[in-house]
C-alpha cells in the first residue's frame, strides 16, 4: 500500500555542497535523513550539448506534506540554475522507520 512518504533525489556539484544542503534540510525538519553519495558521474543533455560531470547524489527521506517547502529550500541554496529534484513515492517500508520519519519531519512541514 502506497504511503505519503517520499524519497527525493538531488544531484549536487560536490560532497561539501551536498552535505550543507542535507544538514539544512534536516535542521529545518524538512527531511528525516539525507544520504550524501559522493563519486557520481552524470551524463546529461544541457542547452543542446552532451555534458559529463562529477557530482554527489542526495537521497532525501521526507513526506509528501513537506515536499513543497523542501523544494523551495533546495532551490534557495542550490548553486545550479536547474537543480534535479525528483520525488519518488514510497510503496512500503519498515513501520517503525516510517513512524520515525513522520516524527522527524512533522514539525517542519507545518509551515
Amino acid at each position: 500500500m502506497p504511503t505519503h512518504h517520499r524519497v527525493v533525489l538531488c544531484t549536487c556539484p560536490d560532497e561539501r555542497i551536498g552535505a550543507e544542503i542535507g544538514r539544512m534540510l534536516v535542521e529545518r525538519r524538512l527531511a528525516a535523513c539525507v544520504n550524501v553519495v559522493p563519486g557520481l558521474t552524470s551524463v546529461y543533455r544541457w542547452r543542446g550539448r552532451i555534458e559529463t560531470d562529477r557530482e554527489a547524489l542526495l537521497v532525501v527521506k521526507t513526506t509528501a506534506e513537506a515536499l513543497p517547502a523542501l523544494t523551495a529550500a533546495v532551490r534557495e541554496r542550490h548553486p545550479y540554475e536547474l537543480p534535479e529534484i525528483v520525488a519518488v513515492g514510497v510503496e512500503d517500508g519498515l513501520e517503525e522507520y516510517l513512524r520515525w520519519l513522520d516524527e522527524s519531519v512533522a514539525a517542519g512541514s507545518r509551515g
